[in-house]
């Protein structure tokens, strides 16, 4: 068949055409580039939207996704994680730490503050705002550098104070940057765990075990290797998340947030020099405690960020459980167990109209999978600086915020999908109905029992591969040589009712749950 192209159409000052099925050469002209051997066409794109434009930070421009397409999910970490969050936490630290000063004995020629001095400095601590960091940013456009933009700037505030004006070069005094930057990471950190994190994975955590509570005797059959296995119930199955989710929640809430406040090289060298007779160690442990912080007392520059690891790592584990379940549901979803309840108005899919997809916990999955490469590469690569100190640091947590914000989308998004789910009970016992081989292993265990010789092996003759009917098992354990007591129990027993203490541990871990959040 020969090549076929469409006419070209005008398309501001280069062409815009269709290529059909092409296998000879053609010329174009205008834009357009031929590439003889191949019969392909390249052309720049005139009509595509134009590239490089400078466009106003919004929803819809944003690069990332947490500020773009999630932002509403997860707006209220911007006043932690932004430029303007982390200017804001710097200038409470250098406010903190000049008020501590002030009522250090050893350091009269602060003294205690008056109660105006110490209101601005309040008021600069707590009502911090955007102006403010935006004014950081003008000095810092001159300076290069953001936390002495930051001493400058509280300088100036200072002027207007005649008693802070007397005593600006205290600001700032014996620190080195990474004093003030690990003191308001730790404290964001802190605070994004306390508010953020932590009632999510509890709202999480609560809905599972709710779900367990609600389906504790909802009969299903289990598979291992995707092969059916001995039944369980749903509620028992959704026990096993909400437990192991618990546990390593736990082990988020017991992290201890570190600070430092020793110098330039962590030995308190500039402190001692200007009051050699300060207990400098007991005054920044004070100071580090003051914040509601663990103090660390062997640093170099910088705090060598375990805790970060610490943390990080506990996170991880309770993403990688939160996937395990988003996957397990999945299935459960596609194995029509569970039904989802729909919105007026939603799409599934922009050509099958019947689709009610499992978007939720698709979502929850790949956000998970992006905070998991994060999470696990800063807990790796935080602890680690040469000698001293290098700078590798800075600009690594500079994305604890983008870590920590899509593993809190990947809780709301699975919760989110909690809600939605429905147990289709009926689809449930026509699974077991059909699969009475798996009570061979209750019958060949109470044969074992009574002395019955080779009672895996007859199990295994009559069952494996084979489709076992009801009336086949009855059979079956109607000729076995053991007590009528332990016939009639094996008689009475379906796929339903073989499901050990399933049924316990469900409501069991509606109670652990509750218990403990």
């Amino acid at each position: 068949m020969a090549g076929r192209a469409m006419q070209p159409t005008p398309c501001g000052n280069t062409t815009q055409f269709s290529w059909h099925f092409g296998f000879a050469p053609y010329r174009w002209s205008r834009g357009v580039r031929q590439e003889p051997q191949s019969g392909r066409l390249t052309t720049r794109l005139a009509c595509a939207p134009r590239m490089g434009q400078d466009l106003e930070l919004s929803s819809l421009t944003a690069v990332g996704p947490l500020d773009g397409r999630y932002g509403s999910k997860v707006s209220s970490l911007r006043s932690l994680f932004s430029e303007f969050g982390l200017i804001k936490w710097r200038v409470f630290v250098e406010c903190r730490w000049l008020r501590h000063l002030a009522d250090l004995p050893g350091v009269p020629e602060i003294g205690p503050l008056s109660t105006d001095a110490s209101a601005i400095l309040e008021e600069l601590e707590a009502g911090f705002t955007l102006g403010d960091a935006e004014r950081v940013k003008d000095v810092e456009s001159v300076t290069n550098h953001d936390v002495k933009a930051v001493e400058y700037m509280l300088k100036k505030r200072f002027e207007v104070n005649k008693e802070l004006s007397s005593i600006m070069e205290f600001t700032h005094f014996a620190c080195t940057s990474e004093d003030i930057n690990n003191l308001a990471y730790a404290l964001i950190v802190k605070e994004a765990t306390r508010l953020e994190v932590l009632p999510a994975m509890d709202e999480l955590i609560s809905k599972i075990a709710t779900l367990a509570h609600e389906y504790a005797d909802a009969a299903m059959l289990a598979r291992t290797h995707g092969q059916p296995a001995s039944p369980t119930t749903m509620g028992k199955e959704l026990a096993v998340f909400a437990f192991h989710l618990q546990q390593q929640r736990d082990k988020v809430a017991d992290v201890r947030i570190l600070g430092k406040m020793a110098g330039a090289v962590g030995n308190y060298n500039a402190h001692m020099a200007a009051y050699p007779n300060v207990d400098w160690m007991k005054t920044t442990q004070d100071f580090v405690s003051s914040l509601g912080l663990d103090w660390n007392p062997y640093v170099t520059q910088i705090e060598p960020h375990h805790y970060i690891a610490e943390l990080f790592h506990a996170m991880a584990r309770f993403n990688t459980t939160l996937l395990d379940f988003d996957k397990d549901i999945w299935g459960y979803i596609s194995m029509n167990y569970f039904r989802q309840r729909t919105n007026k108005g939603e799409v599934g899919s922009s050509t099958m109209p019947h689709k009610v997809n499992p978007i939720d916990f698709e979502n929850s999955e790949g956000n998970l999978g992006i905070a998991n490469a994060l999470l696990l590469h800063l807990a790796a690569k935080l602890p680690i600086s040469r000698f001293q100190r290098d700078l590798t640091d800075s600009t690594a947590l500079r994305n604890v915020g983008v870590a920590m914000g899509h593993s809190i989308l990947g809780y709301k998004s699975a919760s989110r999908g909690c809600r939605k789910l429905v147990l289709d009970q009926e689809t449930l016992a026509r699974d077991l109905d059909s699969r009475w081989e798996v009570l061979g292993e209750a019958v060949q265990t109470v044969m074992r029992r009574y002395g019955v010789p080779e009672p895996y092996e007859k199990l295994k003759e009559f069952t494996r591969g084979k489709d076992v009917s009801r009336e086949g098992m009855k059979d079956f354990v109607d000729g076995l040589d053991v007590p009528d007591d332990a016939k009639a129990a094996l008689m009475e027993l379906t796929p339903q009712t073989y499901i050990g203490n399933a049924e316990d541990q469900a409501r069991s871990i509606y109670r652990y749950t509750n218990g403990r959040q």
